[in-house]
């Protein structure tokens, strides 16, 4: 029996340094007399990527992410306890493993395991790895009760900060409003939509009126002319719900007030965290799936054959040309997926879902119910995920299970915000590329790669200037802020939502000025929901994205390629007002213009540090000309200027008016986005799809998009 020598000279043999690192690395600390204890203890690692090990337990169940060094290290003693008739072999693989970690190779022998035998990519110092919480003690519970106290006085004083700002700032602007109502003009008049807001606001009385009506009557009175407007889609869509709206926080409620409804699925992510994935539909055409099926614990990404016998896939039941072509919605950072479904028909989701889209909206870990398959919420390991972990786990189990449920091979992908940044992650060539096979075309929405202007603020200064210890001290281990949800679920939905609004306007420098101020406080019944905070640490802490200001690449890098990018484009006449044109230029011309580019000798030297391999799904971009919080053009630049040779852009765009949350809300955003996403998703939908499935509306005269690739 091998026996290894401790610090204080107690001798402990493998099977004892098996049972420590088991221990280590399970769900609670080991006793043999308890049965819930030795269920839960840690097995094995799986590798999910190289660099993303998923404890699991001896009852088949998952924990997330633990350093790589402790994964490789249950794994090593597990082979050595099972084959300790060869110990030294054993020995001699982790040996390997040591140097694969430091980055001098892979392991040359022939009988190492797969996990040995992946080479080794390239860790960029943007993802950290994240802290170990080992399971309940008393130490660890003492140290968890101590961060809960600390964060809930200061990270409560700092939200309180926030909103006495929020209102301090709301001051001028109110005595303004009043100056102008004393002089007897509107202050609203100038308002860009004015005219538009009166005739919707109109129109949502004349509903309520209706629906009112509808409910205190047998049969439906004859239209006295309010009704006319109201009724042009009710043949097809039939509210079921209506009257004045209660500001509640459900998504389905919205759906059936414009003749939709929903069903929501579990999906069960690797890691073992359990997301909230909805299903747009019309009840008229569409039969919702048994709770059983919507509720079933599916890990695997990817299977092959995942629908049993007796479930009826959505797409069967429409019949042969007329299926619907399946899209899903990714929402951005402190938000749900309620955000695409605030705006009534106007609204991006109900909009694709009535122009004859499967629409599917999927929320990342957490957002308004953190659940997961073991951790409980004051757990701090049910917290110790970032952005990575949401594109590497969250983002390939949504696409797997709409895949398996429609029985697609490919999806459209439309994100906003944070959801364009964990698309962008997941696509990276050092992360999970391979699910870009499973794309047939990426929508982004305000992409988030590059910071703007507004990450130095004095309050996100503070943040990112803070050590790591000190940002857990006062934002905690668990939630960030749960204050905010707690206040959401105490406040009355108007208070909330104007709460909410000036909270956030503060914060990022948003207006309310292209939305429909009638239907303001809705949007922000969606918002915010439950994030890590060591997530939020990712995005404003000392070590990340607050300081590289991009998501992958180190501040240097970029640096260095803009350098060389404005030495190489010394003496054009090209400037930031004709990107438009550039970009159209750019995917018109598609790879010819890589081949211009390497005829010229740089296309090698410029994709030299490129994100991303030829697995990558075609891009079509809408970018905000006047947001602050993240620069779209400077990846619109990036992709122009042959930084990334694999990206083909099928559409780009930039709307100079727009602000950050515009993209999505704007009551002008169904002409400015909406319609392109709709004919983007249909130029590239391939030909065997379009066979099968129904036209979108006004998609008929729309070809295949002549991708550069398959030239």
């Amino acid at each position: 029996m091998v026996t290894v020598t401790t610090a204080a000279d107690q001798p402990l043999t493998l099977n004892e340094l098996y049972a420590r690192q088991v221990e280590h690395l399970s769900l609670l600390p080991q006793d043999k007399n308890n049965p819930e204890a030795v269920s839960t203890a840690a097995v094995q690692a799986n590798f999910i990527t190289p660099r993303d090990p998923v404890i699991q337990t001896a009852n088949g169940g998952r924990l997330p992410t633990v350093p790589l060094a402790e994964a490789k290290e249950l794994n090593r003693l597990k082979d050595a306890v099972e084959n300790q008739g060869s110990q030294s072999r054993r020995y001699e693989r982790s040996t390997a493993e040591q140097e694969i970690d430091h980055g001098s190779g892979q392991s040359n022998t022939a009988d190492a395991p797969l996990r040995s035998a992946i080479p080794l990519t390239k860790t960029h110092p943007l993802f950290p790895q994240l802290p170990l919480y080992g399971p309940p003690s008393l130490l660890r519970n003492l140290q968890t009760t101590a961060f809960q106290l600390s964060s809930a006085i200061l990270s409560n004083a700092f939200l309180g900060t926030i909103v006495l700002g929020s209102l301090f700032t709301s001051i001028p602007l109110l005595f303004h409003h009043l100056y102008l109502r004393l002089t007897f003009r509107n202050p609203d008049a100038r308002r860009p939509f004015y005219d538009e807001e009166k005739r919707r606001q109109k129109i949502r009385k004349q509903s309520a009126r209706a629906w009112k009506r509808r409910r205190n009557t047998s049969f439906p009175k004859p239209g006295d002319g309010d009704d006319e407007e109201l009724s042009r889609h009710e043949e097809e869509y039939e509210p079921t719900e209506g009257g004045k709206d209660p500001l509640i926080c459900d998504l389905g409620y919205y759906a059936r007030r414009v003749g939709l409804d929903v069903e929501e699925f579990s999906v069960h992510t690797e890691d073992g965290f359990i997301l909230a994935l909805w299903h747009i539909y019309n009840p008229k055409e569409y039969t919702r799936t048994s709770s059983s099926h919507r509720d079933r614990d599916e890990p695997m990404v990817f299977p092959n054959n995942y629908l049993d016998d007796e479930h009826v896939s959505p797409s069967q039941q429409h019949p042969p040309g007329k299926r619907r072509y399946p899209v899903l919605l990714i929402h951005g950072l402190l938000q749900s997926v309620g955000s695409y479904c605030t705006n009534d028909d106007d609204s991006l989701a109900f909009y694709l879902a009535k122009s004859g889209y499967d629409v599917w909206l999927g929320n990342n870990r957490h957002g308004m119910q953190p659940r997961h398959q073991m951790l409980s919420y004051s757990d701090p390991r049910m917290w110790n995920w970032n952005i990575r972990q949401m594109g590497v786990m969250d983002l390939p189990a949504l696409i797997s299970r709409v895949l398996s449920e429609t029985d697609f091979p490919k999806l459209a992908l439309v994100c906003h915000s944070q959801g364009t940044t964990e698309t962008f992650v997941a696509l990276a060539k050092e992360q999970r590329p391979e699910i870009g096979n499973k794309i047939s075309v990426f929508c982004a929405l305000a992409p988030a790669v590059y910071a703007g202007s507004l990450i130095g603020k004095m309050y996100f200064k503070f943040m990112r200037i803070i050590s790591p210890g000190m940002f857990r001290v006062i934002f905690g281990i668990h939630a960030f802020i749960p204050l905010m949800m707690t206040m959401h679920r105490w406040l009355p939905g108007s208070l909330y939502g104007a709460l909410g609004y000036r909270v956030f306007s503060f914060l990022f420098n948003w207006s309310d000025t292209r939305w429909d101020r009638g239907l303001r406080d809705r949007l922000f019944q969606f918002a915010p929901v439950y994030v890590s905070a060591e997530s939020m640490r990712w995005w404003l802490g000392r070590e990340c994205f607050a300081s590289q200001k991009c998501i992958l690449a180190t501040r240097e890098e970029a640096q260095q390629e803009e350098a060389e990018d404005e030495g190489n484009d010394a003496g054009s006449d090209d400037d930031d007002d004709n990107d438009n044109e550039a970009m159209e230029n750019y995917f018109i011309r598609g790879k010819t213009h890589q081949t211009e580019l390497g005829a010229e000798g740089s296309s090698k030297f410029r994709g030299r540090n490129a994100w991303y391999s030829e697995q990558v799904p075609p891009f079509a971009l809408w970018v905000a000309g006047s947001d602050k919080l993240v620069d779209g053009r400077r990846l619109l630049r990036r992709f122009e200027r042959g930084r990334e040779p694999c990206v083909r852009v099928v559409h780009a765009k930039i709307i100079e008016e727009y602000e950050h949350l515009d993209i999505i809300w704007a009551m002008d955003m169904i002409e400015k986005v909406g319609k392109e996403v709709k004919e983007v998703i249909w130029k590239t939908a391939s030909g065997e799809v379009r066979e099968v499935c129904r036209v979108p509306k006004d998609c008929g005269g729309l070809g295949i998009w002549d991708d550069p690739a398959r030239r």
